[in-house]
């Protein structure tokens, strides 16, 4: 196994056991709640039935982060596979290893003109959303690759 597979693995297996240890507090927590709740008292079936809101909200944001990890790297295998994906081998990079700020922004703005001449095309809003979290821009680059999904899943 390569290490980037390797790594992609212990990656997994991370997000794995992250999503395990939630779900058991999301059991704990709505255990402790129907148990607030039965006690009968007002105080606590108003405390029971708050409490109970925490493992559903957790459990719901947990699902929504999955599902758009997995849109990400559904996009990201396909651009790779087409060849799409930003090469940034050749850019410089600080001692940090993050590029350098003017080179992300020149790449920032040859992708930003790929988006303008074919704005419907998911690749480019991918790239773009790609370019902006070289460019450090993690808000855009979410935004921009949600909507590169919606796109791909357009068809």
């Amino acid at each position: 196994m390569s290490s980037d597979g390797a790594r992609a693995l212990r990656i997994q297996i991370l997000i794995g056991l992250m999503c395990l240890a939630l779900l058991t507090y999301f059991v704990l927590l709505g255990r402790t709640a129907v148990e607030l709740i039965a006690s009968g008292e007002l105080a606590a079936v108003g405390l029971g039935a708050a409490v109970l809101l925490m493992p559903i909200v957790g459990l719901w944001a947990m699902v929504a982060t999955l599902r758009a990890g997995l849109a990400h790297q559904r996009l990201a295998r396909q651009a790779r596979e087409q060849g799409l994906e930003l090469d940034v081998t050749d850019l410089p990079r600080r001692p940090s290893g993050r590029i350098e700020r003017e080179a992300a922004d020149a790449l920032f703005q040859e992708v930003r003109a790929e988006v303008e001449a074919e704005p419907d095309d998911w690749r480019r809003w991918y790239r773009l959303a790609r370019a902006y979290d070289y460019a450090g821009d993690r808000g855009r680059a979410r935004e921009t690759m949600k909507k590169a999904v919606q796109l791909e899943q357009r068809g």
